[in-house]
């Protein structure tokens, strides 16, 4: 993908200058570092930073429409763009180049901001109408392409990381602490909110016009799950339909015009796509992390695949001491404290599959929430509401879980009542004292409309989509440390297409008494082996920070320490000291899975103070 940012003078402001706009810009040369493009006119300022990937000597950014009074920066790919493009050229439009996302521009002067509904893709763009002297900023149904924005006194400003955002003179650098308290409560952040004070990520599936000073936001998709199950086709349509779906996803993300290639993970859903990869590419290139501790290295699934696909093998060894050497700059791309390390591999990998000359990547995300493929979806019918059975306890969770989810019967993850009386602890004493301002589940954090009378499945899978798989998934996993390296990834299960097919598979089909992701494993028959298939389900997961912490790094003592804890003012130094003397026990270990690694929230959070001259 790419990297754009920009801004739009308010009424009766200066508009940005050329040099603001550079140093935005240049913040995001390790996402586009072939080319760069610029275009201010008016209010206006568009900025780019191009990965260089179809039509390498013709796709350069900005875009206009014909008479150029469209302007466009795209971060992303249309993968329909074909289609769409011999449809307007039948209408009369001009192209100049055979770029994808020239087919937004005249898409655009058809039909405006419903344009949105005719995409297939990975994208977050920012488009400026002169004549209507508006600004249209959209991304992709999924959240996949990161989009950033806020509003200063002065300009509205945008861009595909904080990073730039904050090289705008105008942007404040400050702490969002219901930011903090989301990743100590969640998987990771959620859209809207950031880890920096009035700065929004604009959530996956929705759109923005800027006009007269007027910030307008609009969702224009959502995961709609129906309100009642029904089934009327046999269980074979399902699992022929999702193998031709994703055979088609597939071949869509393999356009481009340079080296492409997959990570094999050694689980079922890297399996799949590396296979059908496999059947249309000839000697693909595959990448794979391992490990020297047993109970974590996948490489003999990994090597199984490859060898059945044939693929151009590569791996990374992976241990403690690339945490230690990778996790500051890990911070520094992904831009928000995390719990698990296991984004320091994902930067590794990336950084191997560009020393073998390939850009783009296609990986397994998005098969696990779609198709029910956590332990969790089990659990869901064993364990009921997950109520304590004390009266008092159990009232305060379903008056939580009431105002969360729409539904007090409706267990997601953990018991939240008492999860935020428990991490309330690990805050310093001032901010204890005013967290009722900050708290992140005094509000919902997605539509409980979406959520009203569906099955339970569905439900979870919603939240999965919204709370797991957007914003840290995609986002600090996924986008951020593809693009530390320069490299695209791409996600055949996150296809329009195959996601709203998932809408309509049946649940027996996707937790069925065989396990989870049963119609994704029916669709893998032939093409992967048994042995990976029906392998127990095995997360990724990585050391955490106990492993860090036995190594005696001066800068982790550093960052962890108790005057610096005091000092900053965050966490309570005490309750820090104690986590440090746990963690240090002979044999302790955190499984990212089942516990959370609030030391390693710490010390990356302590890093991001750091790193962005926040403190």
């Amino acid at each position: 993908m790419c990297g754009i940012a920009g801004s739009v003078a308010l009424p009766h402001a200066r508009p940005i200058a050329a040099a603001e706009l550079g140093r935005m810009t240049a913040e995001l040369v390790h996402r586009g570092p072939d080319e760069d493009g610029f275009w201010l006119d008016g209010p206006a300022a568009l900025g780019f930073r191009r990965l260089s990937i179809i039509d390498l000597g013709g796709g350069s950014q900005p875009m206009f429409s014909e008479d150029g009074e469209v302007a466009l920066v795209c971060n992303g790919e249309i993968f329909n763009h074909r289609e769409l493009r011999a449809e307007l050229e039948a209408k009369g439009h001009r192209f100049r180049t055979n770029c994808d996302v020239e087919v937004v521009v005249h898409l655009y002067e058809e039909e405006g901001p419903d344009l949105l509904h005719r995409l297939n893709g990975q994208f977050a763009f920012a488009l400026y109408d002169r004549r209507e002297r508006q600004l249209f900023l959209a991304r992709d149904h999924a959240g996949i392409a990161p989009l950033f924005y806020t509003r200063t006194n002065d300009h509205f400003v945008f861009g595909s990381e904080i990073k730039a955002i904050l090289e705008h003179p105008g942007v404040p650098r400050a702490v969002d602490l219901t930011g903090l308290d989301q990743v100590l409560t969640f998987p990771g952040l959620v859209s809207p909110r950031t880890m920096f004070r009035g700065v929004s990520s604009l959530p996956g599936g929705h759109y923005l016009l800027v006009r007269d000073g007027e910030v307008r936001e609009k969702r224009y998709w959502d995961l709609d799950f129906p309100v009642e199950e029904g089934q009327s086709q046999p269980d074979e349509y399902y699992v022929e339909t999702l193998r031709e779906l994703l055979t088609t996803s597939v071949r869509r993300r393999l356009q481009a015009d340079v080296g492409v290639g997959f990570y094999l993970s050694g689980g079922l859903d890297s399996s799949l796509i590396g296979a059908l990869v496999g059947e249309a590419v000839r000697d693909p290139h595959s990448f794979s992390i391992t490990f020297p501790e047993a109970d974590i290295d996948e490489s003999g699934h990994q090597r199984l695949m490859a060898g059945k696909i044939g693929s151009i093998h590569h791996e990374a060894p992976f241990s403690d001491d690339d945490i230690a050497t990778e996790l500051r700059r890990m911070v520094v791309h992904a831009e928000t404290p995390v719990k698990e390390s296991y984004n320091t591999c994902s930067m590794v990998l990336s950084a191997l599959a560009r020393e073998h000359g390939v850009k783009v990547i296609l990986t397994g995300e998005g098969a696990d929430e779609l198709f029910g493929g956590y332990v969790g979806y089990r659990f869901d019918g064993r364990r009921g509401n997950g109520r304590t059975g004390d009266p008092l306890e159990d009232a305060l969770e379903d008056g939580l879980r009431q105002r969360l989810w729409g539904d007090a019967d409706l267990f997601y993850e953990r018991q939240y009542h008492a999860w935020r009386q428990s991490k309330m602890d690990i805050f310093s004493e001032e901010l204890q004292a005013s967290f009722a301002e900050f708290d992140c589940l005094a509000a919902p954090v997605v539509d409980p409309a979406m959520l009203a009378g569906r099955p339970r499945l569905s439900q979870r899978s919603y939240l999965d989509f919204k709370l797991r798989m957007s914003d840290h998934l995609l986002s600090d996993h996924g986008d951020r440390m593809a693009l530390a390296n320069s490299i695209e990834a791409r996600y055949p299960f996150l296809d329009r297409d195959v996601v709203e097919f998932a809408r309509t598979v049946p649940a027996h089909l996707k937790v069925h008494r065989l396990g989870e992701k049963f119609v994704v494993k029916q669709a893998a028959q032939g093409l992967v082996p048994p042995e990976i298939i029906n392998r127990e389900k095995y997360g990724f997961r990585a050391p955490g920070s106990p492993g860090l912490l036995r190594r005696n790094l001066d800068w982790v003592q550093d960052l962890l320490s108790h005057d610096r804890i005091k000092r900053q003012g965050y966490f309570d130094p005490h309750v820090v000291d104690h986590l440090k003397a746990r963690y240090l026990r002979e044999g302790f270990d955190v499984h990212p899975h089942f516990d959370d690694d609030l030391l390693l929230v710490v010390l990356t959070f302590g890093i991001l103070l750091d790193e962005f001259g926040l403190s």
